[in-house]
């Protein structure tokens, strides 16, 4: 089975473009006209998709983590619990955020970290649905996720690969609509720990399965070489300022850089061709101009004996080519000829 997955109609696979997901997540400060400003500026920059985050807060965390102090520059409340309810977007806002990425052309979709958050985007009927690294191990949500029958889309930050084969085993029997990213939970990733080479491995230990990854890197370099390597699905965290208020505002892509590696995946693509080594239309004309041919090296009466003495390479390119030579040596010329003429297999005997 090759590898596959549908989102909104547009076909992901090894021959395709990567499919550009612009994260979110919480920078639009508890805001709909911050998010929509983002969803604008994402789409603007060529990308596939636009990715929220959903919580359930008061049943996700302890009560000691919802009540506890979060006093500090990023915060938008006094405590956890406030700081992650001022964020929360509830049905109203998804549904004019849901109106308006359809308007724009981008697909929205969101992160379900716990059940009744992904029981709340299954009721807006998402075309895909994002588990974040956090609950790779959490196979009571994989499996319930799975059953919306619905693309999926796993980070396995944090994780070895015991823990990725195990959310693979519990979600494809029930859904084989799945896409895993390699992801490494730090925020910023340092290139030296973004590990890339894992996508290779996922490759090979998940042969029916599209691979990608979530990038939490500050910069757009290693996406391209992560697309060398099989990555078909990529996740950057954006943003239209890097000094609004928030956790991931600094690590995130301001629209000049999404810009740039949204044209970079195209162009890598583009880039990596079929493999055939031919010769490319355009090529002809320098080539012609840059290579060489067999002319006399001076006036040659008819009837000359060809040595090496006797033949020059010279350019442009456009007669007969210099591996020629050794099958023209010793051949005697049919009609003589001027300095720097070429050299024809016609014209020998």
């Amino acid at each position: 089975m090759p590898r596959k997955l549908i989102i909104n109609n547009f076909e992901i696979s090894d021959s395709s473009d990567c499919y550009v997901i612009a994260e979110i997540g919480h920078n639009h400060q508890g805001s709909l006209e911050k998010a929509k400003q983002l969803f604008k500026a994402a789409a603007e920059c060529g990308v596939n998709a636009v990715k929220l985050q959903k919580r359930d807060n008061k049943s996700l965390f302890t009560k000691a983590a919802y009540y506890k102090p979060y006093e500090n520059e990023n915060s938008f409340g006094l405590t956890y619990g406030e700081h992650r309810e001022f964020l929360e977007f509830g049905k109203a806002e998804y549904v004019e955020l849901q109106k308006y990425a359809k308007e724009l052309g981008v697909t929205m979709f969101a992160t379900a970290f716990d059940i009744p958050s992904a029981d709340f985007l299954a009721e807006l009927d998402l075309p895909v649905y994002k588990i974040a690294s956090g609950d790779l191990k959490n196979t009571p949500l994989l499996k319930h996720v799975a059953k919306f029958g619905k693309p999926m889309i796993i980070s396995t930050g944090g994780a070895n690969m015991e823990d990725v084969q195990r959310a693979y085993d519990a979600i494809m029997p029930i859904n084989n609509q799945l896409a895993i990213l390699q992801c490494t939970s730090s925020y910023p990733a340092e290139h030296h720990d973004l590990n890339l080479r894992v996508i290779e491995t996922f490759r090979h230990q998940f042969p029916d399965t599209v691979i990608g990854l979530s990038d939490h890197e500050n910069g757009i370099a290693m996406a391209t070489a992560a697309y060398i390597l099989g990555m078909r699905i990529i996740e950057q965290h954006f943003t239209i300022n890097h000094t609004w208020k928030g956790t991931d505002q600094v690590f995130s892509l301001e629209p000049i850089g999404m810009k740039k590696l949204v044209r970079d995946l195209r162009r890598v693509r583009e880039a990596l061709g079929d493999g055939i080594k031919h010769v490319l239309p355009n090529e002809v004309g320098p080539i012609s101009k840059m290579s060489k041919k067999l002319v006399a090296k001076q006036n040659l009466p008819a009837g000359q004996v060809l040595t090496e003495a006797d033949i020059a390479v010279k350019s442009p390119g456009d007669g007969l080519p210099p591996y020629e030579l050794y099958n023209i040596l010793g051949k005697t010329l049919k009609r003589p000829l001027a300095e720097d003429e070429d050299i024809m297999f016609e014209d020998l005997a």
